[in-house]
């Protein structure tokens, strides 16, 4: 690991200005190899990892959780990798032409459904020499366009039963947000032909009702708002699920001087979901909402609840919330309406008061572990730190 990170920094001190197209050319296919190289380093150390439980040392259930927190990549990356990395098991020339630089990580995550336990028995029962096809959908994704490679396995897995019962169509939908640094979302999904329908109606009906005239935007545009719309109609009903006994909302912080302030004041408000607003766009959010005060202390921490009882009142757990986030438990981000509040100093063995100092957000799983012999603390610098039970503290990032 050494090596390599002497040639990283041996290569990033490279002057690229004076080089011409060809030589920029020439350096990036290498580049490229390289990376392919690496990645099927990494999946090969991923399946390893899964198949030895090692995110089990860091209190943590599968790789794909420890590749979100650890890894900071996104579900869809981690789950990608983790399922390349068993589906490469049993396609051993894609495993060679990715070890070899000539198959990238993206063409390994589109062959990987072949290698699927039921389409490897529908190849069984109908006599296909899988590992031939294999072979030739390596030598397609050294040497053709992605979307050939997509075109060719999905003929193929087609061909495997073209007869066969009418799949479950809920099996194949797929929605992953992902999230930008200025608290924008944005995504893709996959729905099936009905849910694709049902959706579509749901939004054509919104934008149908609100066409005012000279309307500028985009169909794009048109469809996004009305999307929003969806959202606002259903969250004012009142009638979905309630998340840990509250009804699912908007939440919004900000200081009350940001509010009343009438500057833009950016950056002034987070939402329960992280992301970042200016005051002006906070206030827009106030105009219909309901207000709740909650007092900081100058380090902007809530201020304490002290209780005698061992249940959590709503205004406590709000100051928790407002505080940690999401599950403090080190590699897990599960938001807080996953959470439970744990008690740190245990309240019936420790006599652990219930208050906000004694308090922490940690997610079911977490939850447990630390009723297991993992511990949470919270020193002075207000940074949560977790440890293992044989006292050593989970880091996060590169193990120096």
């Amino acid at each position: 690991m050494g090596e390599l990170a002497s040639a990283l920094d041996s290569l990033a001190a490279d002057d690229l200005k004076p080089m011409s197209g060809p030589q920029l050319l020439d350096r990036l296919g290498e580049l490229l190899v390289v990376q392919n190289r690496l990645a099927a380093e990494v999946i090969r150390t991923v399946r390893e990892c899964e198949l030895t439980q090692a995110a089990g040392y860091d209190g943590l259930k599968t790789m794909q959780s420890w590749l979100r927190g650890h890894g900071r990549l996104s579900s869809a990356a981690a789950s990608r990798m983790v399922h390349s990395g068993r589906a490469l098991e049993h396609l051993p020339a894609v495993a060679a032409g990715f070890a070899a630089g000539e198959v990238t990580a993206e063409q390994v995550a589109v062959i990987a459904p072949i290698a699927a336990a039921e389409k490897l028995a529908a190849a069984a029962d109908r006599d296909v020499d899988v590992a031939a096809v294999e072979r030739d959908l390596s030598a397609v994704a050294a040497t053709a366009p992605h979307d050939e490679l997509q075109d060719v396995v999905k003929v193929y897995l087609a061909a495997l039963d073209p007869d066969g019962p009418e799949p479950d169509p809920t099996e194949g939908r797929r929605l992953s947000i992902g999230k930008h640094a200025d608290g924008r979302i944005s995504g893709r999904f996959d729905l099936d032909a009905v849910g694709g329908e049902k959706l579509q109606a749901a939004l054509e009906s919104i934008v149908q009702a609100v066409r005012p005239e000279r309307d500028t935007r985009t169909r794009a545009q048109q469809q996004a708002d009305a999307l929003v719309q969806l959202a606002d109609n259903a969250l004012a009903s009142g009638q979905l699920p309630s998340l840990r006994t509250v009804k699912p909302q908007v939440i919004v912080t900000i200081p009350l001087e940001d509010l009343v302030d009438p500057s833009t004041g950016p950056g002034a408000a987070t939402t329960g979901f992280g992301a970042v607003l200016s005051a002006a766009r906070a206030r827009w959010v106030a105009c219909d909402a309901g207000i709740t005060r909650v007092v900081l202390d100058p380090d902007g921490v809530p201020l304490d609840y002290g209780r005698t009882k061992r249940l959590v009142t709503a205004g406590l757990r709000k100051a928790v919330e407002i505080r940690d986030r999401h599950c403090v438990f080190a590699g897990c981000s599960a938001p807080s309406h996953w959470c439970d509040v744990h008690h740190v100093a245990e309240w019936l063995a420790d006599q652990g008061e219930t208050s906000l100092q004694n308090s922490a957000l940690l997610c079911e799983r977490h939850h447990t572990k630390v009723h297991h012999g993992f511990r949470v603390e919270r020193p002075p610098d207000g940074r949560w730190r977790t440890y293992r039970p044989d006292d050593t503290e989970i880091i996060i990032g590169p193990r120096l």
